[in-house]
């Protein structure tokens, strides 16, 4: 299997229509300015005699030293290349400017370390232009030191004032291409600092939003959880009772009038539960997990309610209670519930339960076991099986659920209690 090649490393963003602008802006006042230098250097009288005069020279000079910085950005390499050559032209035949030039060339050089993305061609495209720079340079101090008819400055001694002078002049190129150099490095660096940061900003608001999203899913998940079990736990009960009390209204009016009580009851306690939910939802600090204060100990209760409802149960605890978070009893307690609920809407009117709770040294278990007549395994599972899952998937712990061999079914779960009775206070 071949392994793909490394990615390779985004460059910079590509220049703004504003930083175009920019270019064109820069390259216009910079040509006026050589203009304007090249006139007045000519009439200050630099390079004396040999100095190149004329209008056209003037205009030519500024043209080419300025006119390549309008598109600095796009052609990095090119204008640093031309603006060399012309200002090779422009010294060589003493054309009067002295600073326009200079800035000309360290913008163009300051551009390429700025605006390369290939950064060994940046690297050697610049260190092209210095080294012909300084081979030039030493070319023109070589022959200024050996013309007999230059004595502008002395050459006697060592240290001459010409030596000082030609001295002074490598340090000053030095220093200038180098803070050239250094500065385009700089720059090509923070902008893409700048554009990682700027990446990493937009990842982190597209994770916050999916995160956002995530959460709302879960909270829908879990409303839906809890309105199931709430409502078909309560209302199946009121099924059962209104089918006892149609059966016997004739016969029997005391019963179906029982059955009625019972009926209301029902009603009364889904009501109660929906509005604790409700509340617990709509209060800010309400606790975002649970979204009940329904605990273990109300598991009698649970088993007294199914009996009162026509499925004989039973309940045994085995084991010493132990403290649990409340995530994990209201989970526990729903599951129960579920299985209840279940056992009496497909067990049949024969069905019978048995809740088992287990406290053992490292886990808490429940187990639903009811007997009934067998069913037939729907083509999807039901949504109290799916939410049974998600509740005990969420306390940390594993759900078994299936039909018996012998008819009826089986719901069992375990959690583990090392990672949930520490965290009680």
């Amino acid at each position: 299997m071949s392994v793909p090649p490394p990615a390779t490393p985004p460059g910079r963003t590509p220049p703004t229509p504003r930083e175009l602008r920019g270019d064109l802006w820069l390259a216009a006042a910079l040509f006026v300015t050589a203009v304007l230098s090249t006139a007045l250097g000519s009439v200050a009288g630099v390079y004396g005699d040999d100095a190149a005069h004329g209008t056209q020279w003037a205009l030519l000079y500024s043209a080419g030293l300025t006119a390549p910085l309008a598109v600095r950005r796009r052609y990095p390499e090119i204008v640093v290349v031309a603006v060399a050559v012309v200002f090779f032209v422009g010294v060589t035949f003493r054309i009067p400017d002295l600073y326009v030039a200079n800035v000309s060339m360290f913008i163009a050089m300051y551009t390429v370390g700025a605006w390369v993305d290939d950064r060994r061609r940046a690297m050697w495209v610049r260190a092209a232009v210095i080294v012909g720079m300084f081979i030039w340079l030493i070319v023109t101090m070589f022959e200024a030191a050996i013309d007999p008819s230059d004595d502008a400055l002395s050459k006697a001694g060592l240290f001459s004032p010409f030596a000082a002078m030609l001295l002074i002049q490598l340090l000053i190129n030095a220093a200038f291409f180098g803070g050239a150099y250094y500065m385009g490095d700089r720059a090509y660096a923070a902008a893409m600092e700048r554009g990682a940061l700027e990446q990493r900003t937009h990842e982190l608001e597209r994770e916050r939003e999916v995160t956002a999203a995530q959460a709302v899913a879960l909270d829908r998940v879990r409303i839906a959880r809890e309105l199931h079990d709430v409502v078909a736990h309560h209302v199946s009960a009121m099924g059962v009772q209104a089918g006892a009390a149609r059966a016997v209204l004739e016969q029997d009016p005391d019963a179906a009038r029982s059955a009625l009580l019972g009926v209301e009851v029902s009603a009364r306690s889904a009501l109660g539960e929906l509005r604790q939910l409700l509340e617990t939802l709509r209060t800010p600090a309400g606790d975002p997990d649970g979204a009940s204060t329904l605990h273990l100990s109300a598991l009698p209760d649970l088993v007294a309610h199914a009996n009162g409802n026509g499925l004989r149960t039973t309940l045994t605890v085995v084991g010493d209670p132990v403290p649990l978070p409340d995530l994990v009893q209201v989970n526990v307690y729903r599951i129960a519930q579920e299985a209840l609920t279940n056992a009496r809407r497909h067990g049949g009117p024969d069905a019978a339960a048995d809740v088992r709770l287990r406290y053992s040294d490292d886990a808490v278990e429940l187990e639903v076991v009811n007997t009934g007549r067998a069913v037939t395994a729907p083509m999807r599972p039901g949504l109290g099986l799916v939410g049974m899952r998600e509740r005990a998937a969420a306390s940390g712990g594993e759900l078994e659920t299936g039909q018996r061999s012998r008819g009826g079914f089986l719901v069992r779960l375990r959690v583990p209690l090392d990672t949930h009775v520490g965290a009680v206070a």
